[in-house]
């Protein structure tokens, strides 16, 4: 479960949240740091939510950090999901689709590339180095291993809710309010 904390995470950084007061992402969570969220501030990007008690000060301005920060204009979410590691094993919740492992994670082409099989959304698959070498270059039926999810294009809809199942290790007590995860918090 993931602490609540008091004091401000190590570096100072703010959850991002998007113009209508929810974050921009849930895994990984939407964070800039200090640095980036002073100069969205003065460039007037951004509105200032919730403050930590840390001031930053130059010879002319003093502030305080911010620790929620809202976009001034809101970012468009239902743009297709890039296809990347990251992305495909979230999609498959971080675990092997033929046993069911998290260690040794890596991508297969569940139809084969020497059989044809193309590296695409619907083509690759999350599964453990094991379960990968046992497959080879064969197909599902050739191999006997069954699949427990069919690969498929996930929205960013998708990820984000598939996201919520994974928070991070540490929240500051003012982001709460603007973060919901599917597992009870400890605080």
């Amino acid at each position: 479960m993931p602490e609540v904390l008091t004091n401000p995470p190590q570096g100072r950084p703010a959850l991002v949240l998007n113009a209508d007061y929810r974050p921009l992402s849930y895994y990984p969570l939407s964070l800039w740091p200090w640095q980036d969220v002073v100069k969205a501030v003065f460039l007037d990007r951004v509105d200032i939510i919730a403050e930590y008690d840390t001031v930053v000060r130059s010879p002319s301005f003093e502030m305080r950090l911010p620790s929620v920060i809202a976009l001034r204009e809101f970012v468009r979410q239902d743009r297709s999901p890039a296809f990347t590691r990251f992305n495909v094993f979230l999609r498959d919740g971080f675990q092997c689709v033929y046993c069911g492992s998290r260690e040794e994670l890596t991508f297969d082409h569940v139809v084969p590339r020497s059989k044809g099989g193309r590296t695409s959304w619907t083509n690759i698959a999350t599964a453990c180095s094991p379960c990968n070498l046992k497959k080879g270059g064969r197909m599902l039926g050739e191999s006997g291993m069954h699949i427990t999810r069919k690969p498929d294009r996930p929205s960013n809809y998708q990820l984000q809710e598939i996201g919520r199942r994974f928070p991070p290790n540490h929240l500051h007590e003012t982001w709460m309010d603007y973060l919901y995860w599917d597992v009870e918090l400890e605080a």
